[in-house]
């Protein structure tokens, strides 16, 4: 095993990492993809520095963090900027300004307000009656603020 590990050369890590990258075609959702860039960038060091075969291993290894932590680091600024402005799967952004008649009557305060199957806290300035039509204008929390229309 270690003469195997002694006679790696440059083209070993260039066809390793193109292998990973090759595998990350399969569609492994990056997984390979950070591991075979480090092996390609091992190789390409390996081209004009001589060095022993721990050294190659080590510098995989930390190339592998280095580049994963890197691509972690972006994706999630991208993925937080993202959800500030994503409805999807956010029942109370997609809830301001839908329109519904109340089923029953509202005092100035915290109220429950039936809403399709659940029910929510709502909170109005004044007194609507049972009939009106409302617009729901904010959310606090899990409390709706509505407004006669």
């Amino acid at each position: 095993m270690l003469e195997f590990l002694e006679s790696i050369n440059h083209w070993h890590w260039l066809a390793f990492g193109l292998a990973l990258l090759a595998i990350e075609l399969l569609g492994t959702a990056g997984y390979f993809l950070w591991l075979g860039i480090s092996a390609l960038i091992v190789g390409a060091i390996f081209t004009s520095l001589p060095m022993s075969w721990q050294l190659q291993w080590v510098c995989f290894g930390v190339l592998s963090l280095i580049t994963t932590w890197l691509w972690w680091r972006k994706q999630l600024k991208t993925d937080t900027q993202d959800d500030k402005n994503r409805d999807l799967n956010q029942k109370q952004k997609q809830l301001i300004g839908k329109t519904l008649i109340l089923q029953e009557d509202i005092v100035v305060g915290t109220n429950r307000l039936k809403l399709g199957d659940t029910t929510w806290s709502a909170k109005s300035e004044s007194s609507l009656e049972k009939g009106q039509k409302v617009i729901i204008t904010k959310i606090d929390g899990i409390i709706l603020t509505i407004n006669k229309v």
